[in-house]
């Protein structure tokens, strides 16, 4: 798999909103994050601009307005973070991921029984 763009907190931020809306413009996304962020809009702007560069989006303009579009797939981007986070912290060994999960918080009966099932699920396969 190819490498992709390191994307930052704030980017991710950004790249949630315009994964779940696309096609998007500047003002959509801005009005978006001014409800959940106490970010200037300009930094907005500046957040897209990034990851434009980084050709993590693309953008089209229609009229006055910029319309941005992703490039990278949200589940693409996903997978690839949480190999990186495995082989990061555990040498990739999911086993140790699961065992440290489970030392340190309390599953619920419900989260048990779905953890269950994924493994049984992957198990036919």
């Amino acid at each position: 798999m190819k490498k992709m763009p390191q994307i930052t907190e704030a980017e991710y931020e950004v790249m949630q909103i315009i994964w779940h809306n696309y096609p998007i413009s500047t003002n959509e996304i801005t009005e978006q994050l001014l409800q959940t962020t106490n970010w200037n809009p300009r930094t907005i702007q500046t957040l897209i601009k990034r990851l434009a560069t980084k050709n993590i989006i693309t953008y089209e303009k229609q009229g006055r307005v910029f319309v941005y579009t992703p490039l990278l797939k949200k589940e693409d981007y996903v997978s690839q973070q949480s190999k990186s986070f495995l082989d990061k912290f555990f040498n990739g060994n999911l086993s140790s991921m699961v065992s440290t999960f489970l030392d340190h918080r309390n599953l619920s009966k419900a989260e048990i029984d779905e953890l269950k099932s994924l493994l049984e699920q992957e198990n036919k396969e």
